[in-house]
């Protein structure tokens, strides 16, 4: 039974009230003064409290103030016969609840009671049976989907369930993660089948790391846009939808999209590729210096301003361009004070936090802690957009006019069900990929790639394969197999095939 605390020195008028309430199922408690409301919440908890503005002794603000002052979370609604606006913003600063003005009816108090004493239970039922109602279409989605488009839309569906199951704190969470996990099969068959054949011609695939530029920011240059062009490594459209509301004050969404990561979904590849506008053995080929080889102890992203140059020369494109790569706070606030000196129309930013995020999950066990699912990864990464200096570089990019184009290199998944890989010692470490001579492994869901030069990856030895994990899974050695696959149980990882590291946004925001 919720408990209604009814603060008003002419209570005795308020019984009919005080018997309806009682009829829907309130405990009702009354107050002849504030300072009975004060010492009825010392002694008990209440659920909400119904306040009159005036009363003798302690005035309903003086009331308001010391209940805030004990009790911060308490919804109060102010109750008063006056109009005025002073006292609705006295109110209103001591962050009131809601306001009626008397007379007041029933409904009203209902109303008032289903907004802040049950709101949560009536979303997350509203929220639980409206997934119900459309848990047979995604099903359908899912078992139909031929197409990346089509796995595009899956992909929207279930992130929008994501974020409105986990914000209800639905018990239908479960449901929806058999419907990810059965998309991610569906996807994982559809690359093995279709993948190979994007790289025939254009026309067969989807846009693809190389293609950003091309596609979404040189016809804004063209148009005579200044643009900012934003790579938060690492970021998933999950990510991109909760971060969204913050930028709705500074942008407004022009185009949203969603594109394709290359294999693997590494920042090695598929970051290099979007600045040079070219598929990794292309970059290797033709820019020897600028690849950087799996075993190299080198940083696997030192020569990104230097690609983008090499693109624009070879689309004969004379557009000044900066570039700027956020590692931490520091540097970002000094970008900030840099950008009001700003000429050029093309500025590149790369931000690193979400990669860095997500590494020290697997390595902190406090962070594990801070982020154990997926809602609180979700949460973690609002918390640090909302308080870092981010937020204040792209209000400051809005102010300036520029356009602004916000994507990503790669999603990222959580892992969950290891599998043995046998290699050699020159193999890569990455969890999700392997590339080397001799790959040897039993699960047939794991995509091999024996010619990787048909997709424009390069190949350290002639012999070498790729081999990708999908779904959830993540490789192991078969020495110290059991301790390895503990460690890295639902971590979060990328390199690999999964809705969530290949299906990535590509964002057109407009300053307001």
């Amino acid at each position: 039974m919720n408990t209604i605390l009814w603060a008003d020195d002419e209570i005795d008028l308020l019984k009919p009230y005080i018997i309806y309430l009682s009829s829907k199922g309130y405990e009702v408690i009354p107050a002849m003064s504030g300072q009975d409301a004060i010492d009825v919440c010392k002694e008990r908890a209440v659920d909400i409290v119904f306040l009159d503005e005036q009363m003798p002794g302690l005035s309903g603000i003086e009331t308001l103030q010391a209940l805030k002052q004990s009790h911060p979370e308490l919804p109060v609604v102010m109750i008063t016969k006056s109009e005025e606006e002073r006292i609705m913003e006295q109110a209103i600063g001591q962050q009131i609840a809601d306001y009626l003005i008397k007379p007041v009816n029933p409904s009203q108090i209902l109303l008032c009671l289903k907004k802040h004493v049950h709101s949560r239970q009536i979303v997350e039922e509203h929220t639980n049976a409206n997934y119900r109602q459309e848990f047979s279409d995604i099903t359908y989605m899912i078992n139909t989907a031929r197409t990346f488009d089509e796995f595009a839309a899956i992909e929207r569906t279930l992130t929008q369930w994501e974020l409105k199951l986990q914000d209800a704190n639905s018990s239908m969470a479960d449901l929806l993660a058999m419907q990810r996990k059965e998309a991610n099969s569906a996807f994982a068959k559809f690359i093995r089948q279709n993948y190979e054949q994007w790289f025939e011609s254009d026309a067969q695939r989807p846009m693809i790391s190389p293609d950003v530029f091309r596609k979404a920011v040189f016809p804004l240059l063209d148009e005579g846009k200044k643009v900012f062009v934003v790579v938060v490594d690492n970021f998933r459209y999950s990510q991109w939808k909760t971060i969204q509301p913050l930028l709705a004050e500074f942008f407004s969404v022009k185009d949203e999209q969603l594109y394709s990561a290359i294999l693997p979904t590494a920042t090695q590849y598929a970051r290099n590729a979007i600045f040079a506008g070219l598929m990794p053995l292309q970059i290797q080929q033709q820019f020897p210096d600028y690849w950087v080889e799996e075993g190299d102890e080198d940083t696997k992203n030192k020569f990104e301003r230097e690609l983008v140059g090499t693109m624009l020369h070879r689309f004969r494109r004379r557009d000044e361009y900066s570039y700027f790569k956020i590692n931490e706070s520091d540097f970002c606030e000094k970008v900030n004070r840099q950008l009001r000196s700003l000429q050029t129309p093309l500025n590149i930013v790369v931000i690193n936090f979400i990669d860095m995020l997500s590494h020290s999950r697997t390595d902190s066990k406090m962070m594990r802690e801070l982020a154990p699912d997926e809602a609180a990864y979700h949460s973690l990464t609002l918390s640090w957009f909302r308080h870092s200096p981010i937020l204040e570089l792209f209000r400051q990019i809005a102010a300036l006019g520029y356009e602004m184009v916000l994507t990503t290199d790669h999603g990222t998944i959580r892992v969950t069900d290891p599998v043995q890989i046998v290699a050699d010692k020159n193999t890569n470490t990455n969890l999700r990929y392997k590339v080397g001579r001799s790959l040897a492994f039993q699960d047939k869901s794991i995509f091999c790639l024996a010619k990787p030069q048909k997709v424009g990856l390069p190949a350290p030895n002639l012999s070498s394969t790729y081999a990708f994990c999908t779904g959830n899974m993540f490789f192991g050695y078969p020495n110290n197999y059991n301790y390895y696959a503990q460690y890295y149980r639902d971590t979060f990882q990328h390199g690999g095939i999964s809705m969530e590291e290949m299906i990535i946004p590509l964002v057109h925001l407009q300053p307001k």
